[in-house]
């Protein structure tokens, strides 16, 4: 697995990192595995899937070359738990330690080995987990650019959405979603500043999770936002999400927002509960809906009903206020974030600010800029840091608008339980003149902005590409929200396993709409 062709001092060089273990796995895959144990059983499978899958795809950074080595210790620990010996991929914004990078799949930190494990990693490892590798991503976690390509890195290329080849896998958790969706693996890790868990899991048809802010520690994870950054699950099931968080949450002290973790902390796929939507109120928030969208919706309506929930019309939101001030918290947010995190690095990564990861980018503009530009991040230098005015009045705003005056006020005028809606819209073309085109629909940024917690579970499909359906509530109402969507799932059986077509063009069901009537 080449990495990446980038030019350091001015001559091409090729990083291959990773050169060794392929040659490693391929031995190892080859030989023998007599009497292999569970994990490294598991462990060899991953990687064999990983193999044959993933280049149709693109949604591996790079396999750990230790994870072999790893289900044997497994193996050989006696340990028990419902992760012991289950392969899991970590977004490459994730520290982890070991030989691979950190590079948020930017050139600028191609040697950006810690040998650290970033805390959530660490309580994978104690809960018997292998981590088989990192995922791609859209690069810096989508925030370099507003006219980005979702799914691409230079250190990555382009992950490819397995529903439709051609299609967006959307972002930032791209390579999390894309690879859960595909089989390659059932567990994967990604992160989200404002839909980058649940728009990837919703666009490949798999469960997404972003839990309450501060319930899963950041630290050593690449910054964007103190106030909206969270680590979460992405999987096939809500049961498997929930196992995943049951193990991720808790109190971290070199994370101060995690501080009441521990406190809402439980065993989150204890508490799913098949019935829990009998007797539920919940919010319909008709305003996160499309014409495109509407018929899956009112299927997952129908289902909700019939298991027992009541349906409260939410018709309309105001969200200008969250539109308005959200840019301004992350443009601030990010400046002094990826300062700190980038002083932390080894002294090997040479771009020790923002202001020199942009320089970076303008001297390797030929990999890093060729499709689009870096003009959020020049925004975020001309930032003033967080005792700004005007950073501590948009925040405020944003947070008031989204939390306060929007969930909380909703969930408490209408005596609510959560709000439901689309996730967002299908799939768009990858495009590489225009970047994104995003297809609307979708209210995620009411649960980003204000922390909340936000499951998107698959809804249905349109024209063949899956949708979601999106559970929010309050703050710490996380086990909750994971109860109401695992009982729609086991209702609803809304999961699509991909075809991996070239295009949706292509398939059996739509060609034939295509082509001459006559």
């Amino acid at each position: 697995m080449t990495l990446a062709m980038f030019s350091m001092n001015g001559s091409l060089r090729v990083i291959n990192h990773f050169s060794a273990a392929v040659l490693a796995f391929s031995v190892l895959l080859a030989a023998p595995a007599l009497a292999a144990g569970p994990a490294e059983e598991a462990t060899r499978a991953a990687i064999a899937r990983v193999q044959r899958i993933d280049p149709a795809i693109n949604a591996v950074i790079a396999l750990d070359p230790t994870a072999i080595a790893q289900a044997l210790r497994i193996d050989a620990s006696g340990l028990r738990g419902p992760l012991v010996g289950v392969p899991v991929l970590i977004k490459d914004n994730i520290e982890v330690a070991g030989p691979l990078p950190t590079t948020a799949g930017s050139l600028a930190l191609i040697d950006n080995v810690t040998n650290r494990d970033a805390p959530l990693v660490a309580r994978l490892r104690q809960a018997g987990a292998v981590i088989l590798g990192k995922t791609n991503l859209s690069e810096w976690a989508n925030i370099r650019s507003s006219h980005s390509i979702s799914g691409w890195s230079a250190v990555g290329g382009q992950t490819r959405n397995p529903h439709a080849l051609d299609r967006n896998p959307c972002g930032s958790s791209s390579g999390s979603g894309a690879a859960v969706a595909a089989g390659e693996v059932d567990y994967a890790i990604g992160t989200e500043t404002d839909g980058s868990i649940t728009c990837p899991a919703s666009l490949n048809g798999v469960v997404g999770f972003k839990p309450t802010v501060g319930l899963v520690s950041r630290t050593h994870i690449v910054p964007i936002s103190a106030s909206q950054d969270t680590a979460g699950p992405i999987t096939r099931t809500v049961h498997q999400a929930a196992e995943l968080l049951s193990v991720i949450a808790g109190s971290d002290p070199t994370d101060p927002a995690t501080r009441r973790a521990d406190t809402h902390r439980v065993n989150f796929a204890a508490a799913l509960n098949p019935n829990s939507l009998r007797g539920a109120r919940l919010g319909v928030m008709r305003f996160a809906s499309t014409y495109q969208l509407d018929p899956a919706f009112e299927a997952a309506l129908a289902v909700l009903k019939a298991q027992g929930a009541t349906l409260v019309e939410i018709k309309s939101f105001d969200d200008k206020a969250i539109g308005a001030n959200e840019g301004k918290v992350l443009n601030a947010e990010l400046k002094v974030g990826l300062n700190a995190y980038l002083a932390t690095t080894p002294s090997s990564v040479t771009t020790r600010t923002l202001a020199q990861v942009i320089a970076f980018n303008q001297a390797h503009a030929a990999q890093e800029m060729a499709l689009f530009g870096q003009e959020t991040f020049i925004d975020a230098q001309k930032t003033k840091g967080l005792a700004d005015p005007a950073y501590k009045v948009a925040r405020a705003t944003s947070l008031a608008a989204a939390g306060v005056n929007g969930i909380d006020k909703l969930l408490a005028a209408n005596k609510l339980d959560a709000l439901v809606g689309p996730t967002t819209g299908p799939s768009w073309k990858i495009d590489a003149v225009n970047g994104d085109s995003f297809s609307g629909g979708g209210a995620g940024s009411l649960a980003a902005v204000a922390g909340y917690p936000h499951l998107t579970v698959p809804m249905g499909t349109v024209k063949g590409l899956p949708v979601g359906l999106s559970f929010m509530g309050a703050k710490w109402s996380d086990a909750r929200i994971l109860s109401l969507g695992y009982a729609y799932e086991q209702a609803s059986h809304a999961l699509v396993s991909p075809r991996f077509p070239r295009s949706i063009e292509e398939t059996p069901e739509v060609a034939p709409l295509l082509a001459r009537q006559r």
